[in-house]
């Protein structure tokens, strides 16, 4: 009997790696996918009329926005590491820690059977980040470029209006934006 057109399963190695990389290409994407359109971080720009409203977008927006402002700070991060090439190989290998751990995943994180939220995944990385090349000999480097992706963040979430931004009621809520009504 042929099985013209078909193609075998493959036990081999190769076809695992290929597997793992489709797998892999798919993740990405799906991870991407919580990261807002770069056009809307540009978009509704002003200048908010009191502390109040200051600190309501400031809320609103890095809960919105928070896996683009992480990508923005992490850029902020490379470039300045330019000239220093281990702490850059050392950033590589973090930022492979960044997308297995919060821009890839798909599924909640669970370590000892307790759910750990993308906020405290968050906080864990950016200070694993900090204290890691903080240690590779580029230390005023490091606080000078994460001390910049942190105004740059807080002025852009300050600045960018919140009318047309629509955040799901799990967010809302985790952020305190929001009570539960039960």
């Amino acid at each position: 009997m042929t099985n013209y057109g078909t193609i075998p399963p493959s036990s081999s190695s190769s076809g695992k790696a290929v597997e793992y990389l489709s797998r892999a290409k798919h993740h990405f994407r799906e991870g991407l996918a919580t990261c807002r359109p770069w056009k809307e971080l540009a978009k509704s720009i002003s200048l908010p009329s009191g502390l109040r409203d200051a600190t309501e977008r400031l809320k609103i927006n890095l809960t919105y926005f928070r896996t683009n402002y992480a990508i923005i700070v992490l850029l902020i991060l490379f470039f300045s590491l330019l000239w220093h090439p281990i702490s850059l190989i050392i950033l590589a290998a973090l930022i492979v820690l960044w997308l297995y751990f919060y821009f890839l995943r798909d599924e909640p994180l669970m370590i000892f059977h307790r759910l750990i939220s993308d906020q405290t995944v968050l906080i864990v990385l950016s200070v694993l980040t900090f204290v890691v090349l903080l240690f590779t000999g580029a230390f005023w480097n490091v606080i000078s470029a994460v001390l910049i992706g942190i105004a740059v963040v807080a002025v852009h979430a300050v600045v960018r209006k919140t009318d047309d931004l629509f955040l799901d009621e799990e967010a809302a809520e985790t952020t305190g934006l929001m009570t539960s009504s039960s």
